[in-house]
């Protein structure tokens, strides 16, 4: 029998479902699916250069543009490689950055034909209160889950490429509509639209709900990166679709903003979004008025 390729979301999760002695092999999916450039359906060179370019400079760097170009190549091989080999599980939960890698997943492996691909999505957990994404699951808690998977139906397949469509062209109008179904067949879809809805610049302060949030933590005398971390967590509705790299793009962002909304004293100019010899721990940010 072949073995099962299990697909998820996060490097944390992946390595929780490596340790839950589940039969086969796990693979972590690594992009930013609702944000950036891309190109509808399978993707293309074009499209991997365009995407490698964005996610270097989203990182400020952290992330290498030949790395990120080689991992993408990587994971789509591999992706088009298991669908005439595997059973292939999907491992995502509730959050706008999961469910926009799901659809564009669902995507592919419908380009490819896919026939034996289960899903398992996650919005809940016993005991973990607020539940914001799998990496907070232990191996035993993901194992236990294993048993909820289903077959994901044509239905699932043909509605995850709208979705998909959807967030490569930032079609607004059909994100909205989407935001508003009630009878999705993917059900966790319309709240993760809605959440990227809220990312919008609003139209009187030209921020969108992160950098709200951060700067709303700024302006409460959070002045550290780790303390307006957890005041912004605390404050956005689970679950949390972002992580520290994002946080801390959006706190750059408002430093660069003219006027800018914050600033940041430390050693270098702006906060590092990837590993980095800089400690969060000498940086200070702090508002400045709007």
């Amino acid at each position: 029998m072949n073995s099962t390729l299990h697909i998820t979301s996060g490097d944390i999760a992946g390595g929780s479902l490596i340790k839950a002695g589940l039969s086969g092999e796990v693979f972590v999916w690594h992009d930013v699916l609702y944000d950036g450039p891309r190109c509808l359906g399978w993707p293309d060179e074009t499209t991997f250069n365009a995407r490698a370019a964005f996610l270097e400079d989203f990182t400020a760097g952290g992330l290498d543009r030949q790395c990120v170009l080689d991992t993408l190549r990587q994971q789509y091989r591999k992706l088009a490689e298991a669908v005439s080999s595997k059973p292939i599980v999907l491992w995502f939960d509730a959050c706008l950055f999961d469910q926009s890698m799901l659809t564009h997943i669902l995507m592919c492996l419908r380009h490819q034909s896919a026939q034996n691909v289960e899903l398992l999505c996650v919005s809940e957990f016993p005991g973990i209160e607020p539940f914001h994404g799998l990496g907070q699951l232990q191996p035993d808690q993901l194992a236990s889950l294993y048993g909820n998977r289903r077959p994901v139906t044509a239905a699932q397949f043909d509605f995850a490429v709208q979705v998909d469509g959807a967030f490569a062209t930032q079609d607004a109008d059909a994100l909205s509509e989407l935001s508003q179904m009630t009878d999705a067949p993917l059900p966790w879809i319309p709240a993760a639209v809605a959440r990227w809805l809220q990312e919008r610049p609003d139209s009187a302060t030209g921020l969108g709900r992160l950098e709200e949030l951060a700067l709303t933590a700024i302006r409460a005398g959070n002045d550290t990166p780790h303390k307006i971390f957890r005041s912004v967590a605390a404050n956005d509705t689970p679950p949390q679709f972002w992580g520290d790299i994002t946080l801390w793009a959006k706190i750059n962002a408002l430093a660069e903003r003219e006027p800018p909304l914050a600033k940041i004293e430390g050693p270098v100019e702006r906060l590092p979004q990837w590993q980095n010899d800089v400690s969060l721990g000498e940086f200070r940010i702090q508002a400045l008025p709007s």
